[in-house]
């Protein structure tokens, strides 16, 4: 397979590009607009200068059976509708778009020409995640904080918030018939969001603070007297009379760890089996941020 990695961006480099150059049966190619970029990359990891590309039109003449897009969002639109053109599967780190008009489009455009689309929401696979669908989920509480990092409301939610509303999503164990959303916005800036979903004999709750003291990620699900708490992807600790703690591996690689492995192998998989992919859930958690920037914003004013 003849697989392309759009934008050699941290996420890029740290999650993606150590799964893809180590997949035995596929040619990757790398493409990003940054010279100094491109010739680190493709040194670092043994790529020919032939699959090291500096604008899109020359990766797309390599025919490509698959790509990844890590460039930043503001730029996403542009390159998926090339791509989804072209009838190349695509797989896009989240969010499609700022703009929930432009998510529409994508999605619509890769159902018209039957292209696989896919967006990266990484947790859904990440182990200890996944492990909490199996679990009872009366009650969901999601935390994700950073320090010392207020930000224009659209960008926090639609580039990190967004983790958080789509992991509620997933293991919300019925339909969602009930949506509140609070926020804080100073000078502009977003400082804290929270969402509360809720539906028959469950309630979800996802938080972020931007000004919290110190950068954590905390999942609990709990129900029928019993918890799951997962710690910043890593440790899992059960509680059922006592906590039970079960750390990750020592040689567990992050990638795996945090679900980007397994989302890169199961796109693969789909696009060997000519299985097309379609990105109407994600659209679904788009709509849900959308919702959340326009009452946190009527909110402030």
């Amino acid at each position: 397979m003849k697989v392309g990695c759009i934008g050699l961006g941290d996420i890029a480099q740290k999650a993606y590009l150590p799964v893809l150059t180590s997949l035995a049966d596929t040619e990757l190619h790398v493409q990003t607009r940054s010279p100094a970029t491109l010739a680190k990359v493709a040194g670092a990891h043994h790529i020919p200068a032939a699959r090291a590309h500096a604008d899109l039109d020359s990766l797309l003449a390599q025919g490509l059976d698959a790509a990844f897009v890590h460039a930043p969002t503001a730029v996403h639109p542009e390159i998926v509708t090339r791509l989804l053109e072209a009838g190349v599967p695509t797989y896009v780190d989240k969010p499609l778009a700022y703009e929930l008009a432009e998510s529409e489009r994508l999605v619509e455009l890769a159902q018209e020409r039957g292209v696989s689309l896919t967006v990266g929401f990484n947790r859904r696979l990440a182990p200890g995640y996944a492990q909490c669908a199996d679990h009872p989920r009366e009650l969901i509480l999601m935390q994700k904080n950073r320090v010392g990092l207020p930000e224009d409301p659209r960008t926090l939610v639609l580039d990190d918030f967004i983790h958080v509303v789509d992991t509620l999503r997933f293991l919300a164990p019925g339909p969602i018939e009930h949506t509140v959303v609070r926020a804080r916005i100073r000078a502009g800036l977003m400082e804290h969001v929270v969402l509360q979903l809720s539906g028959d004999g469950f309630t979800a709750i996802g938080t972020m603070n931007r000004l919290n003291g110190s950068t954590e990620e905390i999942l609990e699900v709990s129900g029928q007297d019993t918890k799951r708490q997962v710690l910043n992807l890593a440790d899992v600790v059960d509680h059922k009379g006592q906590p039970t703690l079960r750390r990750r591996g020592d040689w567990v690689p992050v990638a795996r760890q945090r679900g980007i492995e397994q989302c890169v192998l199961a796109f693969l998989d789909a696009v060997r089996a000519h299985t097309t992919l379609s990105a109407r859930d994600a659209l679904a958690t788009h709509e849900l941020c959308e919702r959340i920037v326009r009452e946190s914003l009527e909110q402030a004013s």
